[in-house]
């Protein structure tokens, strides 16, 4: 690498580190605290990147991008957070920033990025627009990355016209993504109406609704739950939305493209609603986010309520290996259960164990192909594929394609379940490290566990 860095981080170790690797990377750096130093630096000229911290003594980060955009338009600035929220990714987006990286992070991949930025020249950026005020209270909280990768997700697409297909189990979180999509968007002033099957019944429904929205955002929610007839009717809907339409966004517990396979959801609706497909993991798939969803929710008990409550190490330790059935939905209401019903500031284990007993066993998942083995999935998702192409062949090199289709998903997973340590997950996948190592470079996979910066 080539060029000067600005590093801005109140914390001592992350200036160290980040200095030392750099340097040795090839770059000279200038390190401090300071936002206000930042700044100056930024308008003297100084400065080929600049990797920032979000929360500093003297100011914020982000605030300060359209700033060093209007003085130094084309300089790309890294973000680096230990927020871990989708309000922190999109605003990052919003203000154009280069890149968002959630702390801890990975050093060699925030080098890799490092190297990225200096070698782009970054498009000028447009000012950050005001994102809602009481996003504090969405539970979209999340450091593991399927949510990060959720959250860049978003932030690309929020501001476009494409429908948004939004998938997840019950109490994942489906309507919530969809309310911040619109709240976070340039729609965010204009209605934002949900839409269930009895809004569509009779002769004024669906005029109705597009009355209603009035050029702002409209959720199919549970769309897979549309009987036949209301398919139909959704369908002429959207053929029929002229200019100033409104967004549309679906919702669905069920994997429609089965649905659609099986002939109980209409192929015209699913592909009119599946532009984009976002989908809000389970607790089981982010375990490593339930102590912060759990400490999310009991700040939020904290403003409700005024009751002032903690968890034990061992209470955190029984709720981050719940299985949660219900997902953030019931995480959320055991907490609330907990304030009310603790009466010391650290809530005990035996609390925790207490409300959990009390609540029911895991139901089998809605609209799940039960027993289904791996090879019938993949053919599914291939016979689709080819269809997409109406008729065509698709592009050359398929097979590479489909081959690291299955490779990114596999590795990522191995990956994590061996906390990061590439020589069990080279073991478990029965490769050669060095193979393994080439594969995480070709496929660009962040492994986020190797060395982690507090």
């Amino acid at each position: 690498m080539d060029g000067t860095v600005l590093v801005a981080d109140d914390d001592r170790t992350i200036r160290t580190v980040l200095t030392q690797a750099l340097t040795r990377a090839g770059c000279k750096v200038h390190a401090t605290s300071s936002l206000m130093t930042l700044m100056r630096w930024v308008e003297e000229g100084k400065g080929d990147l600049v990797i920032s911290d979000v929360i500093m003594p003297d100011g914020n980060g982000l605030d300060a991008l359209p700033r060093i955009a209007k003085m130094r338009p084309g300089l790309p600035v890294i973000v680096i957070s230990a927020q871990n929220t989708i309000m922190t990714a999109i605003q990052a987006a919003e203000a154009e920033a280069f890149d968002y990286l959630p702390k801890p992070f990975d050093l060699p991949d925030l080098m890799k990025r490092s190297a990225r930025a200096l070698e782009q020249k970054r498009r000028a950026p447009k000012p950050a627009a005001p994102v809602r005020e009481s996003v504090e209270d969405l539970p979209l909280v999340g450091r593991t990355p399927a949510m990060q990768a959720l959250y860049r997700l978003v932030a690309k697409v929020m501001n476009t016209d494409i429908p948004v297909l939004i998938s997840g189990e019950s109490g994942t979180g489906k309507s919530l993504l969809a309310r911040a999509i619109h709240d976070f968007s340039d729609r965010r002033t204009l209605p934002f109406v949900v839409a269930q099957a009895v809004d569509l019944q009779g002769v004024e429904g669906p005029a109705s609704l597009i009355s209603r929205a009035r050029g702002g955002s409209v959720v199919f929610d549970e769309v897979a739950d549309f009987d036949e007839d209301t398919q139909a009717r959704v369908v002429r809907l959207l053929d029929m939305l002229g200019d100033k339409a409104p967004r549309v966004m679906a919702t669905s517990q069920v994997d429609l493209s089965g649905r659609m396979e099986a002939g109980h959801f209409r192929q015209d609706l699913y592909f009119r609603l599946g532009g984009v497909t976002l989908h809000v993991p389970s607790l089981r798939e982010r375990v490593e986010d339930i102590p912060l969803l759990a400490d999310h929710f009991l700040a939020k008990g904290e403003r409700d309520f005024g009751t002032v409550r903690r968890l034990s190490n061992e209470a955190r330790d029984l709720i981050r290996t719940h299985p949660w059935p219900g997902n953030v939905r019931q995480l959320e209401n055991t907490i609330r259960r907990l304030l009310v019903t603790s009466t010391d500031a650290e809530i005990s284990k035996p609390e925790v164990a207490a409300i959990l007993g009390q609540q029911p066993a895991a139901e089998p998942l809605k609209g799940a192909v039960e027993s289904e083995k791996l090879s019938a999935s993949v053919a599914r998702h291939l016979k689709r594929y080819f269809d997409l192409h109406g008729g065509q062949l698709p592009p050359p090199g398929v097979y590479q394609r489909i081959l690291k289709e299955v490779e990114l998903p596999l590795i990522e997973i191995a990956l994590d379940a061996t906390g990061g340590n590439q020589a069990k997950c080279a073991d478990l996948l029965g490769i050669n490290r060095n193979t393994l190592r080439k594969k995480i470079t070709d496929l660009d996979i962040r492994v986020t566990r190797r060395r982690k910066l507090m």
